[in-house]
This record gives structure tokens, sequence and C-alpha cells, in this order.
């Protein structure tokens, strides 16, 4: 029986198909997605981050990571087994504008997803205009924005500003994540809920918790 931190390590040598081939096996032996996640992809991708801020690695070793990252997040994706009643809600995922980076944004949407919810992926570097028109088409509950660089978060307080001007902030609430994201920024732009990891944002949501915290 194949051991999570296999996963882990198979990620940090930015082994992409190794890594899909053990999410895969470790899904045929009916590991759970979130434990696939929180004992083998997120161990992995922490420890080359961290190993990137101690100067032990360069960028170029990052991004050979990341796309081993993606690789088993799309693979979870796609062998999800899709819910067998109707998903209670809908959410819209997405990076803001001016993100590069969307490890969180493919991690929100795995956990959502592996829980039961529908996912509509608007992908890295969407607008503020973009998250809103989604959340009225597609009748969505939530919105989860997610910046992971400073320079990005005026776009936060921007999809919360389009929302209002759209009159439906009484019908979806916001959340916002990403690194440089605090509960006091998230309270200053009026957003619903802060979560302070990619994956609790999947969880509150599945929870029913949001609107419940300030």
């Amino acid at each position: 029986m194949i051991n999570l931190s296999e996963i882990s390590c198979s990620l940090q040598s930015g082994k992409a198909m190794e890594t899909s081939a053990l999410v895969t096996k470790a899904l045929a032996e009916n590991y759970s997605v979130e434990s696939i996640v929180k004992q083998g992809l997120i161990p992995g991708i922490k420890t080359v981050e961290e190993r990137l801020l101690r100067n032990e690695i360069l960028s170029p070793e990052m991004v050979i990571a990341d796309r081993a990252m993606n690789m088993g997040l799309k693979t979870l994706r796609l062998l999800i087994p899709s819910p067998a009643n109707k998903p209670d809600a809908t959410v819209i995922v997405g990076t803001v504008k001016g993100e590069l980076r969307d490890i969180e944004k493919n991690l929100i949407a795995v956990m959502m997803e592996g829980l039961g919810l529908r996912v509509v992926d608007l992908g890295t570097g969407a607008s503020p205009e973009k998250f809103i028109q989604a959340a009225i088409n597609e009748n969505a509950q939530y919105i989860t924005a997610i910046s992971t660089v400073t320079t990005t978060m005026p776009q936060l307080k921007l999809i919360v500003q389009t929302a209002a001007a759209a009159n439906i902030r009484d019908r979806v609430k916001i959340i916002v994540t990403g690194k440089p994201i605090t509960e006091k920024f998230c309270q200053a732009i009026g957003a619903d809920l802060y979560a302070p990891e990619a994956i609790d944002a999947a969880e509150l949501v599945a929870a029913g918790r949001v609107g419940n915290y300030t």
C-alpha cells in the first residue's frame, strides 16, 4: 500500500508524471482527496517553498515543483467522482488580476470538489468584473478570491465593491485568502470571510459556516 509521503517526495523532486501516478494509486487504494492533499501534496510543496526561502534551491526548481504539484492536483480533479446528490452550493474560484501562480487556486478547487461542491474555476488573473459576472451567470453562493502577493491585494477590495455595485452582496459571500491576507484586511475591505490557508476556504464553505464569522 502506498505511503502518502511518497507523493511528497516525488513532488519535491519535480517528478510530475510520477506524482500523478502516485495520486492515482492513492485514490485507487481509497485514500480520501483530503488526505492526499494534506499528507502528500501540501507537505511536498511547502518543503520546496521553505528550501527556496533558505536559498537552498533556485527559482527554476520551484517552477518544476509547481508543475508536479499542479499535475497531482489535475489528476485528483479528473478522478474525483461526481457527487451522488446535487451540490448544495456553487463557488466561483480564481486568483485576482495580476496573479501568475495558481497553486492556491487549484488546491481550493480540488478540496471543494472533493467535498461535493460545484466549482466554477476562473483560472489565473481574473478581473473583478469577471468574478462578479460569473457569480451572476452561475447563480453562485460564494466567491473565493486569492491574492498571493501584496501588489494584487487591492483587487480583492475591488471585487467587494463590484459585487456591491451589482447588488449581489446580500446573496453572495466573498471569501479572501492568500499569503499576505489577514483577517484584519478582510474586515477592512468588507469581505465576508478570511481563510488563513487555501484549504480552509473549502472546509468552511462545506460546513455551511460562512456568514457566522467576523
